[in-house]
């Protein structure tokens, strides 16, 4: 999120038509991105139950992740070829051309990132559940300066690169997610204890019980950020319906409130690799506390977020414009307008997210995937077109809509976390191993 979060730095100083096309490209790209990697990513509650039934499980550990190696590789190639098609799908929305053109433009450099963003996705689901989390946070680290100097180089045409405007900012992002990719691939060569799974040796050799298995707890995953990210990107294109500052405004507004919401995503993925090595182990105790102490953290983190956008919305917004150009108030006014009420679904939005990330670790994804499609898109995108272009309300509407969607979701999610028990959800399962393989190959 940093790394788009310097993107949206650079491509604002372009103007508000090309951060206007930016924000439509990567909402599609985006959601095609997170949803690949809410599929692939089931490969971390499935290690971390067999962590917890049996560790180190080298065996089963790699069949996995080679198995969802397999998935990036198929999904990836199949979301590129839609986002091929961009700039036809904003004009069917009803985007103005000139911004469907500039996001089109865009979009064909920005389609080459996205196979090794989900490939990489694979690789950070991996080093995490085995206790390397610091790893996946130098990685992306690494390609934060990477893209800041990628972006001031092919945007502005520095350091004797091209200048190719909003394109360049494009480019950067593909140098960086190859970039990420290649560490990540030199990480777990070089770490004793990721190197002893061997994830890249019979890499040609299919388990496809797994592959099943993978696509069986995946895709309720991708569908649930799916529904998620799609209510997020559905907003984008209504703020291009009602202009174009306010969906600069909404880019801006939405890039912070999203980079505050990293931290209790980052806390739902620890939650779902704990609270699946306590179901693998069978540990109902262990599941209660690792989820407890998952919803505290994201919830209270969130606390501190909404405060500061309640209290300081124009030191966060400089980070992109200044808000107190008396020459360009639209697009400020905008963006303190959708902070104000950003601030109100922040603890709502980490809720969810954590209280889904545990669900996750045992392995119950169905039931939250229809609690998502259901509120995203029945109450949540349903306020939002209705204050939108129903009342006087506006583009305001639109993220009164987001958060009644989030609030209805994290009220649903937290009750069945709850009700876990009741549900018969912390039963863990016996171990899906296959013996007939050799144990120390495969």
């Amino acid at each position: 999120m940093l790394t788009y979060a310097i993107d949206v730095m650079f491509i604002a100083r372009l103007g508000a038509d090309e951060l206007a096309a930016s924000s439509l490209a990567v909402a599609l790209f985006g959601l095609l991105t997170w949803s690949l990697q809410g599929l692939t990513g089931a490969v971390s509650p499935i290690m971390a139950a067999e962590l917890g039934a049996r560790a180190p499980a080298l065996r089963p550990v790699r069949r996995s992740v080679r198995m969802a190696m397999w998935l990036a590789l198929a999904t990836g190639a199949v979301a590129m070829i839609v986002c091929a098609f961009a700039e036809s799908l904003m004009l069917l929305t009803g985007q103005p051309p000139r911004i469907a053109a500039l996001a089109g433009d865009y979009m064909d450099v920005l389609l080459l990132a996205l196979g090794p963003m989900v490939m990489a996705g694979v690789f950070r689901n991996f080093v995490s559940t085995l206790g390397r989390p610091i790893l996946a946070t130098l990685i992306t680290a690494s390609g934060i300066g990477v893209n800041a100097a990628a972006n001031w180089a092919f945007i502005f045409g520095n350091w004797g690169a091209p200048a190719l405007g909003l394109p360049g900012a494009a480019v950067a992002t593909v140098l960086t997610s190859l970039t990420i990719l290649a560490f990540y691939a030199l990480a777990i060569r070089l770490d004793p204890r990721l190197h002893r799974y061997r994830i890249f040796g019979f890499a040609w050799r299919p388990d496809w019980p797994r592959f099943a298995e993978l696509i069986r707890i995946g895709t309720p995953i991708a569908l649930t950020i799916t529904a998620e990210a799609g209510i997020f990107g559905a907003a984008a294109f209504l703020m291009g319906r009602i202009g174009a500052t306010p969906l600069a405004a909404h880019a801006i507004a939405l890039q912070i409130v999203a980079l505050a919401f990293q931290v209790p995503f980052g806390v739902s993925q620890a939650a779902t690799i704990r609270v699946g090595y306590y179901f693998g182990a069978r540990d109902a105790e262990g599941v209660r506390r690792a989820g407890t102490v998952a919803l505290v953290m994201g919830t209270g983190f969130m606390v501190l977020t909404a405060l500061a956008l309640l209290l300081a919305p124009e030191y966060l917004l400089a980070l992109y414009i200044d808000p107190w150009n008396p020459d360009e108030p639209a697009v400020a006014e905008f963006a303190l307008a959708f902070l104000a009420i950003g601030a109100a679904f922040q603890l709502v939005d980490g809720l969810q997210v954590v209280a889904a990330g545990a669900l996750r670790g045992l392995q119950d994804t169905r039931v939250p995937m229809a609690i998502a499609i259901f509120a995203y898109w029945i109450p949540g995108f349903g306020v939002a077109t209705w204050l939108a272009f129903g009342t006087d309300t506006g583009a305001r509407g639109v993220w009164f809509g987001l958060a009644t969607g989030l609030a209805v979701a994290a009220a649903l999610l937290l009750a069945r976390w709850l009700s876990r028990e009741r549900l018969g959800l912390i039963a863990a399962p016996a171990p899906n191993d296959h013996p007939h393989h050799s144990p120390g190959r495969g």
